[in-house]
């Protein structure tokens, strides 16, 4: 798991469907659905829905998950950022995830899916 400090300029973080040349799209769409299986403890919702995941790329067997938390000082932090490395190395054709953290840009409710928003009552 490794902890960064940047932003993916190049692209809208809510795309998050990136995929290498190399590794059919669908590996990607994989590992998305594998990540929706981790849940925020605190809110019992999973990390996509939240809009936690700004993107999911896949090149020769590398997982690579750029995610964010609701808060620099989430005390679930830990088990939510381990939670997305396994789900993603639990795909097949996935042999390594990294998940790196970023803070840019940062998470607000919007980002939440917004059915999911909906049922929360924002």
């Amino acid at each position: 798991m490794t902890d960064t400090m940047e932003t993916k300029d190049t692209r809208d973080p809510m795309d998050g469907m990136g995929s290498a040349d190399d590794a059919p799209p669908e590996i990607a769409e994989k590992v998305r659905t594998a990540l929706r299986t981790v849940t925020d403890p605190e809110l019992g919702i999973n990390i996509v829905d939240l809009g936690l995941v700004y993107d999911v790329e896949v090149e020769e067997g590398e997982a690579k998950v750029t995610m964010t938390l609701t808060s620099p000082g989430c005390p679930a932090g830990g088990q939510i950022l381990g939670g997305a490395k396994d789900a993603a190395e639990s795909v097949d054709g996935v042999e390594e995830a990294v998940v790196s953290l970023v803070w840019k840009p940062f998470w607000t409710p919007e980002r939440i899916d917004p059915a999911v928003r909906a049922m929360m009552g924002f």
